[in-house]
């Protein structure tokens, strides 16, 4: 028995994805002097993301989880490490919408989980403008 295989076509031109057509929002980027809670309240990640962040909330925890995600030996206090974790996820959202190869959906699911998480512990503004620190689906 013989079977022959015909080698399919492939197109002069690409489709472009539909996802790096998608130009970031003036909303996507924040304010660097606005205090961390607000300014991860201003946040907008794409829906799949954020599904998949409020998933993984119920399970994090500081002690464990903390030290993994910022890679470091000592667990740092909660306003030091929302800034720390905001300019990592800033990096990965550019990655991520630049279409690079480096980029890990694993990787920016559990920094976004523990940014959440720690914008929980900060302490909160003043004045009371802040929103709840959870980011908005796109």
């Amino acid at each position: 028995m013989t079977f022959a295989f015909r080698q399919k076509s492939t197109p002069a031109v690409y489709a472009p994805s539909p996802l790096r057509l998608v130009e970031p929002a003036a909303a996507d980027s924040v304010d660097p002097d606005l205090d961390p809670v607000t300014a991860v309240a201003k946040m907008r990640r794409p829906r799949l993301l954020i599904r998949a962040v409020r998933h993984g909330l119920n399970d994090y925890s500081r002690k464990r989880d903390l030290k993994r995600v910022m890679r470091m030996s000592e667990l740092p206090r909660p306003g030091t490490a929302l800034r720390a974790l905001m300019a990592e996820e800033a990096a990965l959202d550019h990655a991520r919408r630049a279409g690079e190869a480096t980029y890990s959906v694993a990787r920016h699911i559990e920094l976004l989980i523990a940014l959440l998480a720690e914008a929980r512990l900060a302490p909160q503004p003043a004045d009371g403008r802040a929103a709840d620190p959870s980011l908005s689906a796109t």
